[in-house]
């Protein structure tokens, strides 16, 4: 990082956290030292952290302590890890169903509101509390740092765009935030050639230290780059999220942008679960945020923790939110447990060995470019709550069929969410159905895209 990078990265950064009266600094220093404490002294910490979350549930969220009852659960019975496997996963048609009964009617009260990608086709609204966001910021700038996406090095955003329309006065504020730190972005969405060799084009102008990318995009562009044989660049950082990252796309990026490639995996329900380091042997989990499972589930003998090396169901416990508690929250996502030995990086944060299933679908625009299915998402979410789940169906002949669960959609809001699309994917013919649901697949889930074959 240069001199400008650094200024920003020490000095004017952690002022302005100060300033705004945020401990982020604070905590990701504290995440920066615990990281390589004994793993059995993050267990305690865990545990710690586990019991006070457990308390506050128990008298303050009315849907957990109606469980923890039902049980005859009382967080003092709580002794060691372990012990939580006696209260049942909650799944995400479960926190929609029984709704504000899983907020605090004590504080801390949950004051900030997002709703997840919806990459499953079944948004939720999740809100949590002002200190479980520092934990999330200051986890996210560590495990960035791992892979040298810090503040103020010069980093490219190769993200999607989405629907938001903030205040000229807040565009003005976005604006001049990233200018001032080096930070520029580019929507992924469009992924025709045109689009990909404008990207080329910026890269060539001013190569960033840092790409930030949905995982198939920056694969993507890296394709592209190899086949135009456009690379004139130094070795640029790459950080990889949103989506699983497989070994083909991993080796593209390499050839298009040298070997410092990071695979992240989070979620919006709490934010960075697992990231990269640079000795590249799996993702070192957020233990001190959260409290992750991996549960192999459906054998004769019941439920039971995965083994290193076997693939199970992902279950996470926020340690921090308490505004709306996320106690042993199935994902929906696969992964598979790494090993338990130590990282030759030195940090005893456990590892997952990789995410699976969990690739967010493309489809086709106009002139055969791929788009993501996740930028999609965030356009149908522009809806709100009345969307209880979608599906985005691309027939035979390139056509394609949104559908929405809910009972009607006002013409209004159709043709912007049309109009939205079609930024997307051109002149296809694009169509909008209200139906009372959408059929899971064989597997059990609701794929967010179809592809008629």
């Amino acid at each position: 990082m240069d001199a400008y990078g650094a200024l920003i990265s020490r000095v004017l950064h952690p002022a302005w956290e100060r300033a705004r009266g945020r401990p982020t600094m604070r905590l990701l220093r504290y995440l920066e030292q615990t990281e390589r404490r004994s793993l059995d002294e993050l267990r305690a910490l865990q545990l710690g952290a586990l019991r006070r979350l457990l308390t506050h549930a128990y008298h303050h969220v009315p849907a957990h302590r109606a469980v923890m009852v039902s049980l005859g659960f009382h967080p003092n019975d709580v002794k060691s890890l372990e012990d939580l496997t006696a209260v049942p996963i909650t799944t995400r048609a479960e926190l929609r169903a029984q709704g504000e009964a899983h907020l605090s009617t004590a504080p801390p009260f949950p004051t900030i509101r997002k709703s997840t990608s919806g990459s499953t086709g079944e948004p939720l609204l999740i809100r949590y509390d002002r200190g479980s966001e520092d934990w999330r910021q200051a986890t996210k700038l560590r495990g960035y740092a791992w892979a040298g996406a810090r503040i103020g090095a010069s980093t490219l955003h190769y993200w999607g765009v989405g629907r938001a329309n903030p205040s000229r006065f807040a565009r003005a504020k976005i604006t001049l935030d990233r200018a001032l730190k080096r930070e520029r972005y580019v929507d992924c969405g469009r992924r025709g050639e045109a689009d990909l060799d404008a990207v080329i084009a910026l890269l060539r102008r001013s190569p960033p230290e840092v790409i930030v990318s949905f995982s198939q995009a920056v694969a993507d562009l890296a394709r592209h780059v190899v086949a135009r044989g456009a690379r004139d660049w130094p070795d640029i950082r790459v950080l990889c999220a949103a989506e699983r990252l497989f070994p083909e796309d991993r080796a593209a990026i390499v050839r298009a942008f040298g070997p410092h490639v990071f695979e992240t995996y989070g979620s919006r329900e709490v934010m960075l679960i697992a990231a990269e380091c640079e000795a590249h042997a799996g993702m070192h989990l957020s233990m001190e945020n959260l409290l992750v499972e991996i549960i192999v589930r459906g054998e004769p003998s019941g439920d039971r923790p995965a083994r290193p090396g076997e693939t199970g169901d992902v279950i996470v416990t926020d340690l921090h939110n308490y505004g709306m508690p996320f106690i042993r929250y199935a994902t929906g996502d696969m992964a598979t447990l790494g090993e338990d030995t130590r990282c030759a990086c030195g940090r005893t944060l456990p590892r997952i060995a990789s995410v699976d299933g969990r690739s967010t679908e493309t489809f086709r625009d106009a002139r055969g470019g791929r788009v993501n299915g996740l930028l999609m998402s965030s356009l149908v979410l522009a809806l709100g709550d009345r969307v209880r789940a979608f599906q985005l169906v691309q027939h035979r002949d390139a056509a394609i069929t949104i559908r929405l669960v809910m009972p009607s959609l006002p013409p209004n809001d159709e043709a912007l969410l049309v109009r939205d699309v079609r930024r997307y994917v051109g002149e296809l013919p694009i169509r909008v159905e209200c139906v009372a649901e959408i059929p899971l697949s064989p597997s059990g889930k609701r794929p967010l895209v179809v592809i008629e074959r």
